[in-house]
């Protein structure tokens, strides 16, 4: 008779935390924790708050702690990083699991205290232009030491893995995030006075590798008729949201950060088309969302977007690639439920419990096997 699994002690860090309402680390967290936890596992989840008593114990069985973090762009991931593993290594969980390449530097305080742990390296980081050279230089090295430092790297797109392996001959974990399937109705949009099928849609934070002021740059340029309603904001992008309402007219509707996820659903799954911008960050969690509602989506043109939509998917590179999207999707109307059914197809690929088994059978081979021979960390080629 075989023995039963035990359940394990996992910690997640590096996140804002839960409940998700920032990004998809967030999302990934909340997903994968919650099912972990209903598996019989302890999920030990590290929160961003003023102070620990600033937010609830638990949420979906997992436990939480909430530590502050410096209010400052380049230091606010490592500062609540920092006192998140202190907290860590006095508790010991089974294994740990580092969100964010960014916190490399912490790596070898966990494995000091004897806790495997897996980092999820997420996208090409530096390439965002919110950082500048130290930025950029910080985040490279930091990619190098997640290669030496961590017992196991995790991907979240074929485009990440391609790259750790190609830079570092190093292996990762290939596991991307789910894309829940929903119909979420629309009886939400008179809110906004918005009617099912009349309007486009871009949901991201305003940083321009998100290319949110393409999107509005092309739309703007074209003839349509219905409006474009984006959602998102950036705390720390002035000049470039600046540049984004330079770029609108008055049919661009502007509706902040929306945390209402039934409203945000209501808007993926009745929109005309969906345009998705992001290029540098792996698989995309709002993608996912889109796709799952259904949302005819417009996506830049980089290999993270194409592996989620196929053939399924319009690309564009350039504000004229947009204006032709966006005319084109309002002549022909009448074929939205087709595109609508070959996008939501695309989300069966992608399921939460599927990601939630491969982060389970990780967690449990870094506690059961002995630690894997790390590559050296140094860079193959120059870039």
């Amino acid at each position: 008779m075989a023995r039963p699994l035990r359940s394990l002690r996992i910690a997640m860090v590096g996140t804002r935390g839960v409940p998700a309402r920032y990004g998809g680390f967030e999302t990934c967290v909340e997903e994968v924790g919650r099912r972990l936890v209903e598996r019989g596992h302890r999920v030990l989840v590290y929160c961003r708050a003023e102070r620990e008593e600033d937010g609830p114990r638990g949420y979906l069985g997992m436990r939480l702690v909430h530590l502050p973090a410096l209010h400052q762009r380049s230091l606010e991931t490592l500062s609540h990083t920092a006192l998140s593993v202190a907290h860590l290594v006095r508790r010991r969980p089974d294994v740990a699991v580092v969100f964010n390449a960014a916190n490399a530097p912490w790596l070898p305080l966990v494995r000091a205290a004897g806790v495997p742990v897996a980092t999820h390296v997420d996208g090409l980081e530096w390439l965002r232009s919110k950082w500048g050279p130290a930025g950029r230089r910080y985040y490279r090295i930091a990619e190098s030491l997640s290669v030496r430092w961590s017992d196991a790297l995790i991907a979240d797109a074929s485009g990440i893995a391609d790259y750790y392996r190609a830079e570092f001959g190093a292996a990762t974990e290939l596991i991307s995030y789910g894309a829940p399937v929903i119909s979420p109705g629309d009886d939400r949009l008179p809110e906004l006075g918005l009617t099912p099928g009349a309007f486009h849609l871009v949901v991201a934070r305003f940083e321009p590798e998100n290319h949110v002021h393409v999107v509005v740059d092309g739309y703007s340029r074209s003839t349509a008729a219905f409006p474009l309603v984006v959602v998102g904001s950036a705390p720390y992008a002035e000049r470039y949201t600046r540049k984004v309402h330079e770029l609108a007219d008055d049919r661009v509707r502007f509706l902040g950060a929306v945390w209402d996820q039934q409203l945000l659903d209501q808007l993926y799954a009745n929109c005309l088309t969906y345009a998705h911008g992001h290029s540098v960050g792996g698989t995309n969690p709002s993608l996912l969302r889109a796709v799952g509602a259904g949302a005819p989506s417009l996506a830049f043109d980089v290999p993270f977007n194409r592996e989620v939509l196929g053939d399924a998917g319009t690309y564009f590179t350039e504000p004229a690639h947009v204006l032709r999207a966006v005319e084109h999707a309002e002549a022909q109307r009448a074929g939205r439920a087709a595109r609508s059914a070959a996008t939501r197809a695309r989300a069966l690929r992608y399921s939460w419990d599927d990601v939630a088994d491969a982060y389970e059978d990780l967690c449990r081979r870094l506690t059961e096997q002995p630690p894997p021979r790390r590559p050296t960390g140094r860079r193959r080629g120059v870039r």
